[in-house]
């Protein structure tokens, strides 16, 4: 019994201790992250029952979707430069969110309207970059944010140890994250509640279903803008408890304002982020053979450079840890994926609708929640090498289900066990085991930053290392379009007259399935043993 309270001690209750008021704003901004997410089984369905995209272009789009995040480079400078102005990229970020989801509610209510400026795909691919455009920004700021949270002081007015800062500082972005993934729960339980019943509407019906599912996705950019009023509130309340405490105009400024020290203008910062800006445009509206290749190569070059440029503020230890460390994470959020060739075979084959699609992704939020608190002490005690070979041999082994799945272990199942264990039941079970794992490989990362960047540079060391990690994700997008590519998975398509123009196809899925199982083992065990038996070598 002792220790099952030293256990929910250390896992729960320290948590709920290391709680701080401050936490609340850029909290809110990752709660209205997740809560975007109220758009993605509305959006899974809106393309396969109104757009006719395949299932490679869907992953080339993916990439294109993921390369805002590259932005963050400059951004990220510019938020240090314009540190007390920076609440107004949070209301620029939540136009755009605002303008991506107004056009995808626009395409299901006046399509004539739309279709009569550009094509309805077209409006689609404007939308899906308009969004993460807005997250981006919103990112950023809640990534300076987060740093200017962890309090300095307690609440008598002594000044916190390193060791105390540091605690808070791990606790503050294991916060962020489950506030993100809270915000996806959120967003999967209104959904189940949604479209409950919604299988068995006319398409008419699905569709205003859909738009009002996008019309209610308005409320997401407001909701981030409730970060910027709590942190101007806490501002205020905390000025008015200061004065009548007696301190000196000077001594309210100095506990209102983050100590950092000077910072200037560094233009590589702001060149590299043209040079990304040109070279993408140049190759995207031109349509150039190998576009999203040539891309990715461009981009990847001036991150390192600019890599480059952040890593000489760091001693020669650091930055070995630092680049160790990047380059484990890069090759585990690199892996390719399958796409969406598996979730239509789900639709088609399997018979998931709309609500049970929901119901996935409520557990799989809700169980993420639960076992990123759980895994705490993991995190916390182990080498980011350690996760990672724990992340990779774990989900290798949970992509087993889904492959059993495909080669029919519930028709064997299912007979057996009186229908009880069918697609759904082992659906739910292996999203149930999978679901914590995605979401720790980050944490240790963001915490370093947040422990040992220098205070004038906070939110630029935040963003340079986000957009190397992040590009990771475009190599993923690549890899799972060139899958998609080489096992062709195809869904039936009808034309405007009702014939079948594209003939359902799902006899390559099986091979997609193992060949993305294996190299979610290969990938990041290879990264890590390289980088363990290099001068790179990750400790922390």
């Amino acid at each position: 019994m002792n220790r099952a309270y030293i256990w929910f001690d250390q896992v729960l209750l320290d948590l709920l201790r290391q709680l701080r008021w401050s936490f609340l704003p850029p909290l809110l901004i990752y709660f209205a992250y997740g809560v975007q997410g109220v758009t993605s089984v509305a959006g899974t369905f809106f393309v396969k029952e109104y757009l006719d995209f395949d299932a490679a272009f869907l992953a080339g789009l993916g990439f294109w979707v993921g390369l805002p995040w590259a932005l963050k480079m400059p951004l990220g400078h510019l938020v240090d430069l314009m540190w007390r102005w920076k609440y107004l990229l949070i209301v620029l970020g939540a136009a755009l969110m605002a303008t991506s989801y107004g056009i995808l509610a626009s395409l299901l209510l006046i399509p004539d309207v739309m279709a009569a400026v550009i094509s309805p795909n077209a409006w689609y691919v404007t939308s899906a970059l308009l969004a993460p455009c807005g997250f981006v920004l919103q990112d950023i700021v809640a990534d300076a944010m987060s740093v200017e949270a962890v309090p300095r002081y307690d609440a008598e007015g002594t000044e916190l140890t390193t060791a105390e800062t540091r605690v808070l500082h791990t606790t503050m972005q294991t916060l962020g994250r489950i506030a993100l993934i809270g915000g996806f729960s959120a967003a999967a339980a209104l959904n189940v509640w949604l479209f409950d019943g919604a299988n068995a509407l006319v398409q008419a019906d699905k569709g205003a279903l859909y738009a009002q599912v996008f019309l209610l996705a308005q409320l997401v950019p407001l909701l981030s803008l409730t970060g910027i009023a709590v942190a101007l509130f806490q501002r205020l309340q905390l000025d008015v408890r200061l004065r009548r405490m007696g301190l000196s105009a000077a001594d309210i400024k100095a506990r209102l304002t983050l100590p950092r020290d000077p910072v200037s203008v560094n233009w590589w910062y702001f060149i590299g982020g043209g040079a990304f800006v040109a070279l993408t445009l140049g190759i995207g509206l031109n349509d150039i053979a190998q576009g999203q290749e040539l891309v990715f190569a461009g981009s990847m070059l001036i991150v390192l450079l600019l890599m480059r440029q952040l890593i000489k503020v760091l001693t020669p230890a650091q930055a070995r840890a630092l680049i160790g460390t990047a380059i484990i994470i890069f090759a585990y959020r690199a892996t390719p994926q399958t796409g969406a060739a598996a979730t239509w075979f789900e639709i088609d084959v399997l018979s998931f609708d709309q609500q049970f699609l929901s119901v996935l992704s409520l557990i799989s939020s809700l169980l993420t929640l639960f076992g990123m608190v759980v895994l705490r002490p993991l995190i916390a005690n182990n080498t980011i090498a350690w996760i990672i070979i724990f992340l990779a041999l774990s989900e290798a082994m949970l992509s087993l289900p889904n492959i059993s799945l495909y080669y029919g272990l519930q028709d064997w199942t299912a007979p057996l066990t009186g229908g009880v264990v069918d697609a759904r039941f082992i659906a739910l079970v292996d999203t149930a085991v999978e679901s914590p794992l995605g979401q720790v490989a980050m944490i240790p990362m963001l915490a370093w930053i947040a422990r040992n960047a220098p205070s004038n540079l906070k939110a630029t060391f935040f963003a340079v290392m986000a957009a190397f990690t992040n590009l990771a994700l475009s190599a993923s997008s690549l890899g799972t379009k060139y899958l998609n590519e080489f096992f062709v998975v195809t869904r039936e398509l009808s034309n405007a007259s009702g014939q079948v123009s594209t003939p359902e196809d799902y006899s390559q899925l099986g091979l997609l399935l193992i060949t993305v199982a294996l190299l979610k083992l290969l990938i990041p065990l290879c990264a890590v043993v390289l980088v363990q038996i290099s001068p790179l070598r990750s400790t922390d």
